[in-house]
């Protein structure tokens, strides 16, 4: 991606030494450096380090809000995102939807955390817009290979930490010590006080909470009909209420309401009123048919599941689920076990087993699990969908998860059409 950048000596500026020309700078990062010898041989106009354009991309005049953690980074940002429009801000988000800006779809899904050269320029059309504020997700592998060079942080924030991405990781201890590690630095920082894995600097360290005392506590809460409760902020106690649904969803929505009030200084109050405006995000807790009752969401990790399942324990639960190819293998037995611990029956299929074989994936996450009476394998996914649906009882649900509202499958390198929500109102006629 060519970016063309006014008044300069070069015309260009790109992270792909591909790309280089003599009207070219090639910007170097720490994910391109062993690129550099490319450039060189590309006639590269000249070698700039991304620190040298920041001000050109006016990633100075904007308040960046960063956000990590295992789960939760999605529903937190959309809703910093949406509480912040409807106070009256102009904002901007960037994450796995996609770049959102004043309300509007600027750009379609990407990496959760793009190259530092595309996160400076969405910044830099943020701030063209008139936005104060950048919210961005932050994952790990972002952290890990500098993703976020450069970067000043108004607010980082840490929704918290449970197993994944230990293909790339490799241990539990390193995949906690990245996450932390965001959180060393003396900026403001917003942490869940309910992660016993955090480990953060306490000089300009805020909290929320349910469990344990914090800045911004939940002393009262209810899950029906949604969501509602009472936070206390020192001697402030306000309440506010949710269309969103699930125990796991109050941390989502302390955090991002503590955000808010960090950012603006809004009163709580204020901010409280336009918490219900938020409808939540497609794909995370969404319900695609009532009768029958049909649960679509994103949850791919033992902890994510656990969570979206217990937040349904009031009924009889049918599963379908799988678990991504060339990804952490550790996590799959430990998702068949929460899957036959909390749900009536099972679905197993699969779930953009890209290189891996569909079979031995399945049988990984059957590893985990003792009593298979209730549980079946069928990998065309559609298939299991289908037969989950037609085994479903009246006050049952079935609950879809690990693509949330993702409309492909990814099959070796190939991403083939498919959309679980989509499937669900084929297979209904709804």
């Amino acid at each position: 991606m060519k970016i063309e950048l006014p008044n300069q000596t070069y015309k260009y500026v790109t992270e792909n030494s591909q790309e280089c020309d003599s009207e070219t700078a090639f910007v170097l990062t720490a994910q391109n450096e062993k690129y550099l010898e490319n450039a060189k041989e590309n006639n590269t106009h000249s070698i700039i380090k991304i620190a040298e354009i920041a001000s050109l991309f006016r990633v100075d005049e904007i308040e960046i809000i960063g956000i990590t953690g295992t789960n939760g980074k999605t529903t937190t940002a959309s809703a910093i995102y949406s509480f912040l429009l409807d106070l009256g801000y102009k904002a901007a988000m960037q994450g796995t939807r996609g770049l959102f800006m004043n309300d509007t779809v600027a750009e379609g899904k990407t990496l959760t955390t793009p190259s530092v050269l595309n996160t400076y320029k969405h910044i830099y059309q943020a701030v063209e817009a008139g936005c104060k504020y950048f919210i961005m997700e932050v994952s790990s592998h972002a952290i890990v290979q500098k993703r976020i060079e450069g970067l000043e942080f108004a607010l980082k924030i840490l929704t918290n930490i449970t197993q994944d991405h230990l293909d790339y990781h490799k241990t539990i201890e390193d995949y906690i010590y990245v996450k932390n590690s965001f959180f060393q630095d003396e900026g403001k920082k917003l942490i869940n006080r309910d992660e016993p894995r955090a480990d953060f600097n306490f000089k300009n360290a805020y909290t929320y909470s349910i469990e344990n005392p914090s800045t911004y506590r939940l002393m009262a809460y209810s899950l029906n009909n949604g969501s509602s409760g009472l936070i206390q902020h020192f001697q402030e106690i306000v309440p506010f209420t949710a269309s969103l649904h699930g125990f796991f969803n109050l941390y989502n929505l302390m955090g991002a309401i503590a955000a808010v009030h960090l950012l603006t200084g809004k009163k709580l109050e204020e901010i409280a009123d336009v918490v219900d405006n938020f409808a939540g995000v497609s794909g995370r807790m969404e319900q695609i048919s009532t009768v029958p009752n049909v649960i679509v969401d994103f949850a791919h990790t033992p902890d994510g599941m656990q969570q979206v399942l217990n937040a349904l324990k009031e009924k009889e639960l049918i599963v379908v689920f799988g678990a991504g190819g060339d990804r952490d293998r550790i996590k799959r037995p430990l998702m068949g076990r929460v899957a036959s611990s909390l749900a009536k029956k099972v679905f197993i299929t699969s779930d953009n087993p890209r290189h891996e074989n569909p079979e031995a994936i399945v049988q990984e996450i059957l590893d985990g699990i003792e009593d298979r009476s209730d549980v079946v394998v069928e990998l065309n996914r559609k298939k299991a969908i289908e037969m989950a649906l037609a085994v479903q009882g009246e006050d049952e649900v079935v609950v879809i998860l690990g693509k949330g509202d993702e409309s492909y499958q990814i099959i070796y390198d190939e991403k083939l059409p498919f959309d679980d929500r989509e499937v669900v109102r084929e297979l209904l006629h709804c």
